[in-house]
C-alpha cells in the first residue's frame, strides 16, 4: 500500500488527506476557531469540586474551562510510581486553587452561531508525548504494547524486542517499532524523554496557562500514517513545509525527501490541491448520507444524539448477503474513520443465512477497523444481527469541524 500525504489550507483551517491508489483513505481538518486542541499540555488550576460526578473543573487559561474525572486523576506514590485515581472520592485529593498538569483528551470548539457548546474539553493527568515508533508515558515506569495491536505473535515480537532495550522505559510502543531498529527506537526515546523534561519545569507557579498546544492536523497525520509506505507529501504552501519537514527531521528522517512542493498555476484558489488531485468529488461525498457500494450495494449513515445508525441495503448488487456484507464492512470502516464518527455505531447489515457467514463477517469487519488510527472495538452481534461498534475519536466529528456547508 503506497500513500500521498496531500496539505492544503482553506480560510486558514488546515487540511490533510491522505490517499491510497488515488482514493481518499484518511482525512484531518483543524478548524481556525477551535478554543482547546487534542493533546494540548496545561498548567492549570482546579476551579470547583462536582461530588455528583466525581470530578473537578479546572482553569485551563484565561478563556477555557475543562473537567478531570476521578478516572483520569494520577497520583505519585512515595517510589515514584504512578497510580490511577478512584481509590477516595476526588474532592479528598484536590481542593479549590490546587495547581496541576493536564492534558486535553477531547478538543473544544466553539458553534458556528457563536454560543459556545455546554460541553467543556476532558482533561487527564496520563500525559502523553507521541512520536512515530513510540509514546512516552509520563506516568508509566514499564513499557507496554498499544491495546490497537490485536495479533498475538506481533505482541510476541515487540515483546521480545522490548526486554531488549534497557534504555525505553516509559514507553507505549506502536505496532511499527516491531520492525525498527533499536537505535532508532532509542533515539526516539530519548528525543520525547528531553522534551518531557522541558516542559515539565513549566510546572510551576500559581497562574494556569497553556504549556504546549497539541499535534496539529499535519503532524497527527504524519505521526499516524510514518509507519506505513509513503511515496509523497504534497504541499503548496511553504509554512506547511517548514513544518512537515520539521517533523520528519525529528521523528522521520527517511521521509524528509518525500516532502514535494507542487507548483500550481491556481496556487490562492481554495483546495487547488485537492482540485489538481481530483479528490475534491470524494470529501464532497463524506457530506452525504448515501453512500455508494463497489457492485450496487449501499450504505445509509445517520448521526443521532445517542449513537451512528448505519443501514446495509442490496440495491441492484447480485451478490450473496455474505459479498455484500464483507464489502460494506470495508466501506463501514472507511467512513467512519473518514467522517470522525464516535461513540457508539450501531450497523444493521444484510441478514447471515448461518453462522459461518457470521464469523467470516466479523472478521472482515476485524480486518478493517485496524486500518484506524483511533481507538475501535468491535463488540459483535447482537441477537437482531445488528453489529455494536465503539469509536474513541480525538477530535469532533468532520461536520462539526467543517461547518458541514463548505462545499453548499
Amino acid at each position: 500500500m503506497a500513500l500521498d500525504i496531500l496539505i492544503e489550507e482553506l480560510e486558514g483551517s488546515i487540511w490533510v488527506a491522505t490517499l491510497n491508489n488515488g482514493r481518499l483513505d484518511g482525512l484531518e481538518v483543524d478548524p481556525v476557531d477551535e478554543e482547546v486542541r487534542w493533546g494540548s499540555i496545561y498548567w492549570a488550576k482546579v476551579k470547583t469540586i462536582d461530588k455528583s460526578m466525581d470530578a473537578v473543573y479546572l482553569q485551563l487559561d484565561v478563556d477555557n474551562t475543562g473537567i478531570l474525572y476521578n478516572q483520569d486523576v494520577r497520583v505519585q506514590n512515595a517510589d515514584g510510581s504512578f497510580k490511577k485515581g478512584g481509590d477516595e472520592p476526588i474532592g479528598k485529593r484536590f481542593q479549590p486553587g490546587d495547581m496541576i498538569p493536564v492534558q486535553a483528551k477531547s478538543a473544544y470548539m466553539p458553534k458556528s452561531d457563536g454560543d459556545y457548546e455546554n460541553k467543556v474539553p476532558q482533561m487527564s493527568m496520563d500525559i502523553t508525548l507521541p512520536g512515530r515508533h513510540l509514546i512516552f508515558s509520563a506516568t508509566m515506569h514499564d513499557n507496554r504494547i498499544s491495546s490497537r495491536i490485536r495479533d498475538k505473535a506481533a505482541r510476541k515480537q515487540i515483546k521480545d524486542m522490548m526486554d531488549g532495550l534497557s534504555d525505553i522505559q516509559g514507553f507505549i510502543l506502536r505496532a511499527s517499532a516491531a520492525n525498527t531498529q533499536t537505535d532508532i527506537l532509542v533515539r526516539e526515546g530519548k528525543i520525547l524523554k528531553e522534551a518531557w523534561e522541558q516542559l515539565s519545569a513549566y510546572f510551576e507557579g500559581t497562574e494556569p496557562g497553556l504549556i504546549m498546544i497539541g499535534p496539529d492536523a499535519i503532524q497527527r497525520t504524519l505521526s499516524d500514517q510514518a509507519s506505513k509506505q509513503i511515496d509523497r507529501i504534497e504541499v503548496v504552501i511553504m509554512e506547511h513545509y517548514t513544518e512537515a519537514e520539521d517533523w520528519c527531521t525529528i521523528f522521520a528522517p527517511d521521509l524528509v525527501t518525500k516532502i514535494t512542493p507542487v507548483e500550481l498555476k491556481n496556487a490562492s484558489v481554495d483546495f487547488a490541491l485537492f482540485d489538481h488531485r481530483d479528490i475534491l468529488g470524494q470529501i464532497e461525498d463524506l457530506f452525504q448520507s448515501y453512500v455508494v457500494l463497489s457492485g450496487g450495494g449501499s450504505i445509509i449513515i445517520q448521526e443521532t444524539a445517542a449513537l451512528t445508525a448505519i443501514d446495509v441495503n442490496r440495491g441492484a448488487h447480485k451478490g450473496s448477503n455474505l459479498s455484500i456484507n464483507i464489502a460494506a464492512a470495508e466501506e463501514v470502516a472507511r467512513q467512519i474513520r473518514l467522517r470522525n464518527c464516535g461513540g457508539i455505531i450501531v450497523v444493521d447489515f444484510l441478514k447471515n443465512q448461518n453462522k459461518k457467514d457470521e464469523g467470516q463477517l466479523i472478521a472482515a469487519m476485524e480486518r478493517a477497523i485496524q486500518k484506524d488510527s483511533c481507538t475501535v472495538q468491535l463488540h459483535g452481534l447482537t441477537k437482531l444481527g445488528l453489529m455494536e461498534i465503539t469509536r474513541k475519536r480525538r477530535t469532533p466529528p468532520l461536520d462539526e469541524r467543517t461547518d458541514g456547508n463548505i462545499f453548499v
